[in-house]
């Protein structure tokens, strides 16, 4: 008898719950796998109390006993040890019932964070050791990217004729992340081979129920739901489920009636609730016909309004550009930063760019202060979102914050880690790269958030991205270009350059890029911020001539500062003739530095574009 037979003959199986739960709440709180090894009599137990319970199918405790997860604990080279040891505890303890092998999903919310590549060479070591020990089947659940399930799916189903069970894991009602419907999602791994197809995890009864509402009953494969017990609450440092095992009782009937076969529990349930399912469904037969809900989804996406505004991507392709960088203030006051973005307004700039935290160091909110900009002056804000400071749920409450306010220009970039700020101790996020950043930004324009939920409007960002052309291979940095590019970048705010030369480097290694380029300007203050500069900023390099040059004059700042100046001009002279966009940094909130560049440039240099015209 195999566990597909007996739901050919019309039975209900009983799954097992959850054992990270239980492990959790025994204070197991490292690699629930490992304890496969150093804790078998524990994994045993939970697996008795589970068949005590009810249940006719136990799964191994092998959820993330895989080469990729088990790296993250230094046991990476025990992954046939863990699963055989894993198969061998859940067979004494079944019995006669069923032991499936469990493998679990290695990307998470995040698309493409482990390459396909990597997948398949953890996916078939770890189902090589399963299949190796006799396990009755092979079930593969908590995967949220339909991709890497179909391609495990297909290696599975290569590889062996046991049943395999295929479970998803719900983004919304009715959806996964990459907005696929659950029933073609479902479709399409019964398609594969898979044997039993459902979900599973993230989600409670209430939201598996109103998916299942609207997937029809499979043709050849079976349904299966795995629900959580609950949404987790977190207190005092730990992580709690609440919901109750008489609500699975009264949910166990609405299961069956959607035509689902194998019934267990995921993150939450305990043998509690096990019981409850069993109880209600031992003797019943499951539904053979259920009429299948046709819920009417309108579906509205409006475009973001931005009458009468061209994006600087835009502008800077026909005529010359000047944006201007102006740090938000460390302190309160803002009268000084309002001081200088009206008098750069008044000298004729296109945008005033604003860091976020530069340097890791905390100041005024770029995006309030850029709202304030725009409302009162009528100068369009260039805002700069990190990776740095805010996790994905951060980062996407931000971006709709800054379509609220109608700022529409955004760079994307990593940030500096937080080590080099004013608080060292603090964290560093990084939930996505800069990359990544570009993407979702441009994913939120298609009216949908990384998860694939629909935002109910298109945002109308435009993505400036960073470009230092100052390390030593400037192929290196034009090939980082070409990826941001590819992920959606618009346009391109370089570091400053501080060498003609480099300048010219720079237009040479990039004129085929079809992007425009902001060239980064800044003048220099002192020799004290040039050696800075140099040595300390990362990103940042000064050629031997600019820092002679400013050395000549440490011991009188006045004429320091007008070296600077001078030095910033002559840049200025060369970037262009070289680039339609010039983007200017503003030293130490010394405005009226980047005010005389704007003007300078205004004055002497006419548009570029106009010039070209008049030479063809």
């Amino acid at each position: 008898m195999s566990l597909v037979t007996d739901l050919e003959q019309n039975k209900i199986l009983i799954g097992d719950g959850a054992m990270g739960t239980l492990l959790y709440s025994y204070g197991s709180d490292f690699c629930y796998e490992e304890l496969n090894l150093s804790q078998e009599e524990q994994i045993y137990n939970i697996h008795r109390a589970y068949l005590d319970a009810g249940a006719d199918m136990i799964q191994t405790n092998t959820y993330a006993a895989n080469y990729s997860k088990l790296e993250r604990y230094g046991l990476q080279d025990q992954v046939k040890e863990i699963n055989k040891a894993a198969v061998q505890i859940a067979r004494n303890a079944a019995r006669s019932k069923y032991v499936v092998g469990t493998i679990g999903g290695i990307r998470g919310i995040k698309p493409n964070s482990t390459p396909l590549d990597e997948i398949k060479r953890s996916f078939r070591e770890q189902l090589y050791c399963l299949l190796m020990e006799n396990v009755d089947g092979i079930q593969l659940e908590t995967y949220y990217d339909l991709q890497e399930l179909e391609t495990v799916l297909e290696i599975a189903r290569k590889e062996t004729s046991l049943p395999i069970i295929a479970q998803v894991s719900l983004q919304e009602v009715g959806f996964m992340q990459d907005r696929t419907p659950i029933s073609d999602a479902l479709s399409r791994l019964e398609n594969i081979g898979a044997d039993v197809v459902g979900l599973n995890c993230r989600l409670g009864p209430y939201h598996m129920l109103m998916t299942l509402e609207e997937v029809p009953l499979p043709k050849r494969a079976f349904l299966s739901a795995f629900p959580n017990a609950s949404l987790p609450s977190y207190t005092d440092g730990r992580f709690k489920y609440e919901g109750d095992a008489d609500y699975f009782k009264e949910c166990a009937h609405l299961f069956r009636q959607q035509g689902v076969r194998l019934l267990g529990g995921c993150c939450g349930t305990t043998p509690a609730h096990i019981h409850a399912f069993s109880s209600e469904l031992k003797n019943l037969e499951p539904v053979t016909e259920k009429e299948v809900k046709q819920r009417k989804r309108k579906i509205v996406i409006q475009s973001a309004s931005k009458s009468n505004y061209t994006p600087l991507c835009e502008e800077v392709k026909k005529k010359q550009s000047i944006i201007v960088e102006l740090d938000p203030p460390r302190k309160l006051d803002t009268s000084r930063f309002m001081e200088g973005a009206k008098a750069l307004k008044e000298a004729g700039i296109d945008a005033l760019t604003l860091a976020d935290n530069s340097l890791a160091s905390p100041r005024v909110c770029n995006s309030a202060l850029g709202s304030i900009v725009q409302s009162q002056l009528n100068l369009r804000s260039l805002v700069h979102i990190t990776c740095r400071d805010r996790n994905l749920i951060g980062l996407q409450s931000h971006l709709m914050g800054l379509h609220t306010h109608g700022i529409h220009e955004i760079l994307a970039v990593t940030g500096d880690p937080a080590s080099v700020g004013d608080f060292p101790g603090a964290s560093s996020v990084y939930d996505v790269t800069s990359f990544e950043l570009i993407k979702l930004i441009k994913q939120f324009n298609q009216g949908l958030s990384l998860s694939g939920k629909e935002l109910g409007e298109k945002t109308a960002f435009t993505v400036g991205a960073a470009f230092n052309p100052n390390i030593r291979s400037i192929d290196k940095a034009v090939e980082r270009l070409e990826k941001k590019i590819a992920y959606g970048a618009d346009y391109f705010i370089s570091q400053p350059v501080f060498s003609e030369q480099k300048l010219i480097d720079t237009y040479e290694a990039t004129k085929h890029i079809d992007k425009p380029i902001y060239i980064g300007i800044m003048p220099l203050t002192s020799s004290r911020n040039a050696e800075f500069l140099h040595h300390e900023v990362p990103g940042i390099k000064l050629s031997d001539t600019v820092r002679d040059r400013m050395g000549k004059h440490k011991d009188d700042p006045k004429q320091a500062c007008k070296e600077g100046l001078l030095i910033a001009k002559s840049l200025l002279d060369t970037a262009m003739e070289l680039f339609n966009g010039i983007y200017l940094i503003t030293p130490f909130m010394r405005y009226e530095l980047t005010v005389e560049l704007a003007q300078y440039a205004r004055a002497n240099h006419p548009s570029l574009l106009a010039r070209r015209s008049q030479n063809a």
